[in-house]
């Protein structure tokens, strides 16, 4: 028997996530027999109230396919409960205490999809009310602290009261196919690493884009920009997935060693290389996709003169022998011109080409690994053009997930929860990884705050601060979609 206790129960990110991933899980088979399902949350609500939220967010964000039938709701919602709880009340956790089996005889699985202040109320009370026993597993949702101090004191006293591999630290990028598929290509396929190095790759690029703004998370963006919400996780989590050294088996703690390995070779910035090495900006009024947006000072929540970042770029640098002088560019932003995830690997040019101009303006061959919107593996590499004569061009090798599977795809948070309760800790952070993450982005962000002239503007719709453009070009390189529209 599996219970499944989701603080935070009736939130945003439970009824845009959660809920349908778990409605995804159970229409698939992939639930116990006897599985419950508890959404816990300070408001005073009963059962019959919280399945008709239920209800509503399946309805309205649920990828459910044809499985789906109202004989298939009224299963799913007779397994779901509410608990009020407030995690500062003992008799809250003691009427969760009453509600659910024994801990020790089941499988439990805490998800704390709450602010971070709250993570160790919670489960110092579960641990006070002996509901953290063996076969208990705590799931955290980031931010996870705001800065390397904070980050390692929600830690310590996190593991006051839980063991580390009970402690599940999401970051649901981790759970997309792609990045799954990342392992396999590096590790599965001879050809590619004798050339996954510095003596043949000119540089890698990591980029994430978001068309969106802020939407209705105004207060809390303002509060956390870019570089925490988006790059101390998901950037540096893809590039240590990318950097990482092949690890003596498929563990979860083999590949989480090799991985903090390359957090830790990550070189710190100074001061003066913040300046030169990094990119912050804000987008202001534009147009997406023909849509007139306001700027970021002007979205609800967001002060007049804020001057947090909502676009980042770093060039980043790997002090070991495999990387040593390849840059790593890190890019990511709300409001720009479309919404994509890439990993290019751009390999260096032939050493003399016996075809003379016709090489000059190409580029290189390239890998491509698209994370979103769709997923695909696309390599770049040179052939004659049809006709007389010997004329050069790009050819793509393209291998489409969706056409090459007919498998049904994953989502992130249903691999995510499910992997959680099974007990495999492969795609969540481990303790070492988070601090390691945070002392990299910790002198970036000090910096910044003493810096009021560095933030860049850019025109919603765009593809950020040309300071980011200028950030590779320096460097004889250029973001993919500027090769292309060059």
């Amino acid at each position: 028997m599996t219970t499944f206790v989701l603080f935070g129960g009736t939130g945003d990110l439970a009824k845009r996530k959660i809920i349908p991933a778990l409605y995804s899980a159970f229409l698939n088979g992939r639930l116990d027999k006897n599985f419950a399902f508890y959404g816990a949350a300070r408001e005073q609500i009963g059962d019959d109230e919280f399945r008709k939220r239920v209800s509503a967010a399946i309805a309205q964000y649920s990828k459910a396919d044809v499985l789906n039938t109202p004989e298939k709701l009224d299963a799913f919602l007779a397994m779901t409960f509410y608990t009020k709880i407030d995690a500062r009340v003992d008799a809250d956790f003691a009427q969760l205490k009453s509600s659910i089996a024994s801990p020790d005889t089941q499988s439990t699985l805490f998800y704390l999809a709450t602010g971070p202040d709250l993570f160790v109320p919670i489960v110092k009370q579960l641990s006070e009310h002996q509901l953290v026993g063996k076969l208990a597993r705590v799931v955290v949702e980031k931010p996870l602290g705001r800065d390397a101090t904070s980050a390692r004191e929600i830690n310590q006293a996190l593991r006051v009261y839980l063991q580390e591999n009970q402690i599940y630290r999401i970051d649901h990028y981790l759970g997309k196919e792609m990045v799954q598929n990342l392992l396999a290509l590096r590790f599965a396929n001879l050809f590619l690493e004798p050339l996954w190095n510095r003596t043949w790759i000119k540089d890698v690029q990591i980029s994430i884009s978001e068309q969106v703004g802020v939407e209705s998370r105004g207060d809390f963006y303002d509060h956390t920009g870019a570089l925490r919400d988006m790059v101390q996780n998901h950037l540096l989590q893809l590039l240590s997935i990318v950097a990482m050294e092949p690890p003596v088996n498929s563990a979860p703690d083999s590949i989480r060693d090799e991985k903090v390995k390359v957090l830790h070779a990550l070189h710190k910035f100074t001061p003066d290389e913040v300046a030169k090495k990094t990119v912050r900006g804000q987008y202001r009024a534009g147009a997406v996709d023909g849509q007139a947006v306001i700027g970021y000072q002007n979205e609800p929540g967001v002060p007049a003169h804020s001057r947090t970042e909502t676009f980042v770029a770093i060039r980043a640098e790997i002090d070991n022998w495999r990387w040593a002088g390849v840059p790593f560019y890190l890019r990511t932003g709300k409001r720009m011109a479309s919404r994509s995830a890439e990993i290019t690997i751009n390999f260096k040019q032939i050493p003399y080409s016996i075809f003379g101009g016709n090489q000059r303006n190409l580029r290189s061959n390239r890998l491509v690994i698209s994370l979103q919107p769709e997923e695909s593996v696309e390599l770049f590499l040179k052939a004659k053009e049809p006709g007389e004569g010997i004329r050069l061009s790009d050819v793509m090798l393209n291998l489409d997930f969706a056409e090459a599977s007919t498998s049904r795809r994953v989502e992130a948070y249903e691999r995510l929860l499910l992997d959680a309760m099974h007990g495999d800790l492969t795609l969540f952070v481990r303790d070492d990884e988070l601090s390691a993450a945070w002392d990299y982005v910790d002198p970036i962000m000090t910096t910044w705050q003493n810096d009021a002239e560095g933030l860049k503007s850019y025109i919603a719709g765009s593809w950020g601060p040309a300071a980011s453009s200028y950030l590779l070009a320096q460097h004889g390189s250029s973001w993919g979609e500027e090769f292309v529209e060059g």
